[in-house]
């Protein structure tokens, strides 16, 4: 039987870990069969002409292939935007004193509740087709501008709607528990109850969740609240994740580990104990520097600790209406080498091998090896860390989604 597609005249970063840099492969040939990677090698290892094994066969002339990228951290369904924020954050108001007075998630709450179905659906898809035009392949959204169960479907429905109008997988998440709603002002245990008792098994019911995920800080839910949603979570047999250590040390990123969670997310007042706590447990740094730089933050998260303790580390966009209106995992990539000292190998891998990881995908993508997804992205560089070193600029020739070429 014939392959269904083979590449070939490429230079593969493969992103297998340990041995050579980036999983450097010259001259390299995929073969893909059935949406998945059957043959990765030298091309003087294929048994035969290319014609005689492919039904097509695309010769790249020495282009850079990679998988494709992973956008494990998003917000990419909401309402309204908030632009007047930015403007007071450069006036000289904080972040939490913004949430405080009524505005930061709880704005886009009021715009998301008042958007139809539609209109969170048309203002989604721009965001999303500019994250596949920089080569993504599997994005995560996650729902939490709802805050109560309809609305909270309403995002989840949405998000798994646009997975299916375009060449991208869609995982989404629900993080109801993202901050304290109007209704339930001055009672967060009361509102962590109403998800736990009524939201949770909705979304567990219908299957519009693959993860669940919570925000625990001082502006949104206590260590002791934040438990309770993750150990309901657990019960409904759903993985978990969790906002962690962004603005303080709570202990987040440890809460996290303890509950065997994918990945805990922000980290930048992550302390030594919860960095070995996320070691034992496998638990993924997903690090979001646009929200760092959007913030105009000074705290960097551990990434030395990471390092030393052997915590895989993520990158991500955190696209978002408030912190992070970002849709460039690309310059995120550049972000993270030059706001947080990653190597540019160290970023690839966040975008690839260890995103695949932090949605406890990594048997099925993340790196190129027979039997993986092929998902897959062809580049116009010299070598892999053009990718973190370019500002601005898009060097994609085109994204491959499970084998075929994707058009955007």
């Amino acid at each position: 039987m014939m392959w269904d597609v083979l590449w070939l005249d490429a230079r593969l970063a493969t992103m297998t870990a340990g041995g050579r840099p980036y999983g450097m492969l010259e001259d390299g040939a995929i073969a893909v069969q059935d949406g998945r990677i059957a043959w990765i090698g030298r091309h003087d290892d294929l048994e035969g002409p290319p014609a005689a094994l492919a039904k097509q066969v695309h010769w790249i002339d020495g282009r850079w292939i990679t998988p494709g990228f992973i956008d494990c951290h998003t917000h990419l369904v909401y309402g309204g935007n908030r632009a007047r924020e930015f403007e007071q954050r450069l006036e000289g108001a904080s972040y939490a004193e913004i949430a405080r007075a009524g505005g930061g998630i709880l704005s886009t709450v009021r715009a998301t509740r008042e958007a139809d179905d539609a209109a969170l659906y048309r203002d989604a898809v721009p965001r999303l087709k500019a994250l596949m035009a920089e080569g993504v392949t599997t994005v995560e959204i996650k729902s939490g501008y709802g805050l109560e169960s309809a609305a909270e479907a309403r995002q989840l429905s949405v998000a798994r709607r646009l997975g299916e109008s375009f060449p991208i997988e869609v995982i989404t998440t629900f993080l109801g528990a993202h901050a304290l709603p109007p209704e339930f002002e001055g009672d967060a245990d009361g509102y962590i109850s109403y998800v736990i008792e009524t939201m949770l098994p909705d979304v567990a019911e219908t299957g519009l969740a693959d993860a669940v995920d919570a925000f625990c800080e001082t502006i949104a839910f206590t260590p002791e609240q934040t438990e309770r949603v993750l150990s309901a979570a657990r019960r409904h047999d759903l993985p978990v994740k969790l906002h962690a250590d962004q603005l303080s040390d709570l202990g987040g990123a440890g809460l996290a580990a303890k509950y065997g969670a994918l990945s805990a997310d922000h980290v930048e007042y992550t302390s030594e104990e919860s960095v070995a706590a996320m070691a034992r447990a496998g638990t993924v740094a997903t690090l979001l520097p646009g929200a760092f730089y959007c913030l105009r933050e000074t705290q960097q998260p551990p990434v030395a600790a990471f390092r030393r303790a052997g915590v895989p580390m993520a990158l991500a966009t955190d696209s978002n209406p408030g912190s992070s209106p970002v849709t460039s995992l690309l310059l995120m990539l550049s972000m993270g080498c030059t706001l947080f000292r990653l190597t540019p190998e160290e970023a690839l891998a966040g975008v690839t091998r260890n995103a695949a990881r932090a949605l406890g995908l990594a048997d099925d993508r993340g790196t190129l090896e027979v039997g993986k997804r092929a998902d897959l992205c062809v580049w116009d560089i010299d070598h892999p860390a053009e990718l973190a070193y370019r500002v601005g600029f898009n060097p994609l020739a085109y994204a491959v989604k499970d084998g075929r070429v994707r058009q955007v």
